[in-house]
Parts: C-alpha cells; sequence; structure tokens
C-alpha cells in the first residue's frame, strides 16, 4: 500500500482502494470466524445470542476508536451496527432467538 498522497493519478488511487477494500473484506471474514466460535461458546457458558451490554461496549469501542483517529464516529458507528446485527442474525440461526 502507498499513502494517499503518494498516489498521482485516479488510476493509483482506485487500485490501491481496491486493495483496501480486499483487506477490509478479509477482515470481515475473520470476524465473522470470530462470531462461528461464539456460536459454539455461548451454549457452554448459558449466553444467548444478543447481550445488550456487549452491544453497547463494542458501539462505544467503536466510537470511540473512530474519534481518536479522526473517522466519523457516527458513520462508524452505523456501520458497526449493522455488523453486530448481522453478527447476532447469525448467531440465532443456530442458537435461537435472544
Amino acid at each position: 500500500m502507498k499513502p494517499a498522497e503518494d498516489c498521482r493519478t485516479m488510476a493509483e488511487l482506485r487500485e490501491q482502494i481496491d486493495l483496501l477494500d480486499r483487506a477490509l473484506i478479509d477482515l470481515l471474514v475473520q470476524r465473522a470466524s470470530y462470531i462461528d466460535r461464539a456460536i459454539a461458546l455461548k451454549p457452554t457458558e448459558g449466553l444467548p445470542a444478543r447481550i445488550e451490554p456487549r452491544v453497547a461496549e463494542v458501539i462505544a469501542n467503536v466510537r470511540a476508536t473512530a474519534e481518536a483517529e479522526g473517522f466519523d464516529p457516527d458513520l462508524a458507528e452505523d456501520l458497526w451496527g449493522r455488523i453486530i446485527e448481522w453478527s447476532i442474525a447469525r448467531e440465532e440461526r443456530v442458537l435461537g432467538p435472544s
């Protein structure tokens, strides 16, 4: 990856964005593997798919990180909210509704 300021053409910039998009998908695939592991662990610990205090904690962490990095915290919250809801739905398909 080259820094954005080192891109001299739109073609170079788009190439870097495409690389980042692939990296983001790779990270989301990794995150989903942890959700799959949670599906296996939660029943042994008597935990439901949806744990509201954990949802709030993840959102607060994401907002704080976004703010610290100069990223729009509202956008980060919206994106993670969708990821969290997808994750909970994935868990509920196996564990049942919370």
